[in-house]
Order: C-alpha cells, then sequence, then structure tokens
C-alpha cells in the first residue's frame, strides 16, 4: 500500500518510496510496477501524473483524478508556481547557502536539443564528519542541505550538485562511486539520499494553498539520527518524522 499523504476531490498526493517509477518509460518496460498503476489499484480510480519524480528520489508525489484537473497544475509546473522543498545528503562541506545556474542539457537520447535554463537555490543545514577513510582521504565529510528548484530539468538536482562537486550521496550516474560504495558497504545505505519534502500550490479549484508533506524514507531518516541531523530536520519541515501531514 503506498503512503497517501493528501487527497480531495481532484488531487490525490502520495510519499513515494525509492526506487519506484512514477509512470512506464520505454527504458524501463521490465518494471512491472509504477506508482500511478499501483496507486490507481488502490483508490480504484483513474489518475494523471501532474509532474515527476526520479525513480531514486522519494517522497511529494502528486496526481490529478480528472484530465479537468490536470491541466491547471501542469500548467501550474511549466510557469514554476508550486514551491518545492527537498533535503539531500552530499559529499563534502557545502557552501552556507547559494544558487546554481547553470543551463542544463538533455541526456544522450536528445543530445540534439539546446541546453536548457536550471536554477537551483539551496542552504547547508548541517554537516558531519566521520572517521572513515575514502579515496585519499582518513576521514569523510558529508553535508545535509535544503534545496529549492526555481526550474523544473531532469535530474536537474542531481546534476546542479555535480557541477558543484558536492554529489548526493547514492547517486549512480551523476555522482561519485567511493562514497556510494562507503555508504553501502559501511553504513548499509543502498538509496539515493533525495527526498522531495514538501510541495506547496495553489488549488486551482478552491483557490487556497495547499501545502504537502513527507516524512523521510526510513533509510534516510536513520542516518540523520546517526549524523544527529534529525531534529534539525523535524524543525525544518514541522512535521514529526515518523508520521506524514494529511492534508483534506
Amino acid at each position: 500500500m503506498l503512503e497517501i499523504i493528501f487527497e480531495d476531490a481532484h488531487y490525490v498526493a502520495i510519499n513515494k518510496p525509492n526506487g519506484l517509477l512514477v509512470h512506464r518509460t520505454r527504458i524501463a518496460e521490465e518494471k512491472k510496477e509504477f506508482a500511478l498503476q499501483l496507486l490507481r489499484d488502490q483508490l480504484g480510480c483513474r489518475l494523471h501524473a501532474v509532474h515527476r519524480l526520479d525513480r531514486g528520489t522519494s517522497g511529494v508525489l502528486l496526481f490529478a483524478k480528472s484530465p479537468e484537473a490536470t491541466a491547471p497544475l501542469v500548467k501550474a509546473f511549466a510557469e514554476r508556481q508550486p514551491d518545492k522543498t527537498y533535503f539531500a545528503i552530499v559529499r563534502g562541506y557545502a557552501p552556507e547557502a547559494g544558487t546554481i545556474d547553470s543551463p542544463i542539457r538533455p541526456d544522450k537520447d536528445h543530445q540534439h536539443k539546446e541546453a536548457q535554463d536550471a536554477i537551483t537555490h539551496y542552504t547547508r543545514l548541517a554537516t558531519v564528519e566521520l572517521p572513515i577513510p575514502v579515496g585519499p582521504y582518513q576521514t569523510a565529510r558529508y553535508s545535509l542541505v535544503k534545496i529549492k528548484p526555481e526550474t523544473g530539468r531532469m535530474h536537474q538536482i542531481r546534476k546542479h550538485f555535480a557541477h558543484l562537486r558536492h554529489y548526493i550521496i547514492g547517486d549512480k550516474k551523476h555522482g561519485d562511486w567511493r562514497h556510494n560504495r562507503m555508504f553501502l558497504e559501511q553504513l548499509q545505505s543502498p538509496a539515493l539520499l533525495l527526498h522531495a519534502a514538501s510541495l506547496t500550490f495553489e488549488h486551482p479549484f478552491t483557490k487556497e494553498l495547499v501545502e504537502i508533506k513527507a516524512s523521510l524514507p526510513e533509510n534516510m531518516r536513520r542516518l540523520c539520527q546517526e549524523f544527529s541531523w534529525l531534529e534539525i530536520v523535524q524543525q525544518q519541515q514541522e512535521l514529526p518524522l515518523s508520521e506524514s501531514a494529511r492534508n483534506a
């Protein structure tokens, strides 16, 4: 059963787990389970995706219950209206705050297309230094960052933090394999440590501001607890990490 964190007559949102695709794609035909299909079967009604999350990313994923409800939110996302907040664990001590304004070129299947503008704002919330050697260093440093993407390009957050060389841990395509392997072998953490923590948008029908929050997945929560970051995340989200906010 998928965790439903928001539902009304027009929309429904889940806290998507790591590793689950939003819908069937050409590059993942072998996958038998998708969030769209699972939630449709769970609720017994047809659904429409209004935005997407990468397979490895956890957190708030919103669907519409009709084409009439889909169109205005798809338009809102295209116009950068919804406010999105992510948490990530990255390599090294990231700067205290900054904006990454670096165009993103489409992946190899679409190299004929021009690079698109992409803007990501971030704030460092906490750091930790672990007495575990990685590469040439005898200790390993990491940061917890809060991320607010202004645009929504494919793999934007992952590519932007790779651009800074503060790779997101668990990112197999754009990350640092040495740190990924250390987290897997030493900390039993195989997942991408990127979480869509909240989504805020104006409801097209009620005109009310809707804020949906998703608690951290268990693996990321455990790591934050080990690094003494759990209280910081809780203060940022104003949400008990053992529960999820439900708006109805």
